[in-house]
């Protein structure tokens, strides 16, 4: 048997981007790190040049001089076998991870199930591995808030955070979410003007970010008289809560001519339970859900009316926020001073609009 040797490839070096680019190394270096203080024609050719010889930078080189490890750490208060069977959290990280790849940055994820996690992901998040922290599901008062403060690290909320009773609020949080109770007041507009009154909600967790409160704030909104307590069941955000849900509303309020479920999974079930109980949709009792996630919206039986938001844009905004904390504290998203947060102690914050888009179940 004969043996062929492999001819040695050099790989290209930086002397050799610098040669052909015409321009010096520490020139070469400030454009693979991206500093400002390099004129527009200057990158370019620069990159064209990396681009033509198929130069890959020494990542660990890079890190010494910028200090930075081009990784951001995904945080979520979820079972891990919860997060990718929902469709909603697939696409908040679709849009993280797109972002952070246009930045070549990626995305590091960490799970918050048991108390033990916290010290793992605290040391994690400590110890130099990310430059930032996206982080979403928090609990409220959850102490994760508070280890990212005292490691002073750059973070953005999936939603806006809840606190503890008496807790202060953090300066500088940002967050980035739907207009929750905006959307939930379309959603129940649309059930008035359909000429329902009696109109319930499955609505989300006690214990859930935002949203859950602010979905039910938008529903009481339009019903100016004082809701019956009976008519609002809460549930967990998964499609057996919504079924279960539906079946409480329905063994105490048999008449229900409407519902308005706070997400489209819970939706899903709510629909399973009200062809079980021989009602008809929305003949019998109109429905409408939260986010309009399409893999379900549009496969229900009937097609699902449901309030949408763009989450994978609320993912790239997330991600395009943090990038620009990192850089400078001080920036909006799109690098221009940072002025949205008028001072209030919440921080920067990005707030997605909704809109009610009608499919046959209401």
């Amino acid at each position: 048997m004969v043996l062929t040797q492999r001819s040695h490839v050099r790989r290209p070096t930086l002397e050799d981007v610098a040669r052909q680019s015409g321009v010096s190394k520490s020139t070469v270096s400030r454009v693979i790190n991206g500093e400002a203080r390099v004129r527009a024609e200057v990158v370019d050719r620069v990159r064209q040049v990396i681009s033509e010889l198929g130069y890959v930078p020494n990542q660990g080189a890079r890190q010494l001089v910028t200090h930075r490890t081009d990784a951001v750490a995904v945080v979520a208060a979820q079972p891990e076998n919860r997060l990718f069977i929902d469709p909603f959290f697939d696409l908040l990280l679709r849009g993280i991870r797109r972002e952070l790849a246009l930045h070549g940055a990626q995305a590091v994820l960490l799970f918050l199930e048991e108390p033990d996690d916290y010290t793992r992901v605290a040391d994690y998040l400590g110890g130099g591995h990310v430059d930032g922290a996206i982080l979403f599901s928090l609990r409220p008062g959850d102490r994760l808030a508070e280890i990212i403060d005292r490691l002073g690290l750059p973070a953005v909320f999936g939603g806006r955070p809840l606190l503890r009773d008496g807790d202060p609020v953090r300066p500088g949080q940002a967050h980035v979410d739907g207009d929750n109770r905006g959307g939930a007041r379309l959603a129940v507009q649309h059930l008035v003007s359909l000429g329902r009154r009696r109109i319930a909600t499955v609505a989300g967790p006690y214990d859930q970010e935002n949203s859950a409160a602010d979905r039910l704030a938008g529903y009481r909104d339009v019903l100016r008289d004082p809701v019956t307590p009976h008519l609002v069941e809460r549930a967990d955000y998964t499609r057996q809560g919504g079924a279960d849900g539906m079946a409480a509303l329905l063994d105490r309020h048999p008449d229900l001519d409407a519902v308005f479920v706070a997400s489209d999974l819970m939706a899903s079930g709510a629909l399973q339970t009200l062809r079980e109980r021989g009602r008809r949709v929305p003949e019998d009792v109109a429905v409408v859900g939260f986010d309009d996630l399409t893999s379900i919206a549009e496969t229900t039986d009937p097609p699902l009316t449901t309030v949408h938001q763009d989450i994978e844009e609320m993912g790239r905004l997330m991600a395009r926020l943090l990038l620009a904390r990192e850089d400078a504290p001080d920036m909006s998203p799109d690098g221009r001073p940072d002025d949205s947060s008028d001072g209030s102690p919440d921080g920067p914050s990005v707030i997605v609009p909704t809109r009610l888009v009608r499919r046959a179940s209401a």
